[in-house]
């Protein structure tokens, strides 16, 4: 038997990053790990400055997600003022940057899923991690940090109703889960499968595909990631494992 913990997330948006390059800014379909571990992290309190907390947090916990509701996808066009980078000069605010006597426009495109669900399962990847899952699942109730679903301007709308099981795999984790509030929202539109994400063989789940993902942080500072091997699995609704 493992221990996971299981929580879920939702929001009328959300943002996921892809690669991005040049002036468009992608997001995938279903959460990234990074997205999640940065969820966990902020909710016990790391700094995005603690590199090595952050990389030794990241490492230590895997990473599984059921997509309930893929949502639609939202284009924003987006612009910002910024004044030009100046040696020996730092803003601490937005209103001391905006008062700066010259400012720039950048332009960018940027995706959101608006609408979209999901269940997320995370079990201890290593013998010792930093937190157990059950100080995880209760920092998630009363975080020390806002959590935010991508972005910062994507809240959760939702109680995450994070929770620890036992369970023989992956597969029964989900299936046996007991949320307060189990199933999607009312009136999202449900889809005809359930996709199943999932890093490491022993699941109990049988891959259909395996896909690689630029999801795997090694800086935050940076915002540099390295690619992680994420499987694949579609499960009908009602048997989600």
């Amino acid at each position: 038997m493992r221990e996971y913990l299981m929580f879920q997330l939702y929001g009328p948006m959300a943002s996921w990053g892809d690669i991005a390059v040049g002036e468009y800014r992608p997001s995938f379909a279903h959460p990234s790990k990074s997205a999640v571990m940065g969820i966990l992290a902020a909710a016990v309190g790391l700094r995005r400055e603690e590199e090595d907390k952050q990389r030794q947090f990241a490492g230590s916990y895997g990473f599984a997600v059921q997509v309930h509701a893929a949502g639609t996808l939202l284009r924003d066009y987006h612009t910002i003022q910024v004044p030009p980078k100046q040696k020996g000069v730092k803003h601490a605010t937005r209103r001391s940057e905006l008062l700066a006597p010259k400012l720039n426009s950048i332009l960018s495109s940027r995706d959101y899923r608006c609408d979209a669900f999901y269940t997320i399962a995370s079990w201890d990847f290593v013998e010792h991690p930093p937190y157990s899952l059950a100080e995880l699942a209760l920092s998630l109730a009363c975080p020390v940090f806002t959590l935010y679903l991508g972005r910062k301007s994507c809240p959760p709308a939702l109680p995450v109703q994070a929770r620890t099981i036992k369970a023989e795999n992956l597969k029964q984790a989900f299936l046996n889960v007991n949320f307060p509030d189990k199933g999607i929202p009312p009136g999202l539109p449900e889809s005809g499968h359930i996709a199943t994400y999932w890093e490491g063989s022993d699941s109990g789940f049988e891959s259909e595909h395996v896909i690689i993902r630029r999801d795997n942080s090694t800086s935050r500072r940076r915002w540099q990631f390295a690619n992680r091997e994420e499987r694949y699995a579609g499960v009908a609704p009602g048997k989600e494992g």
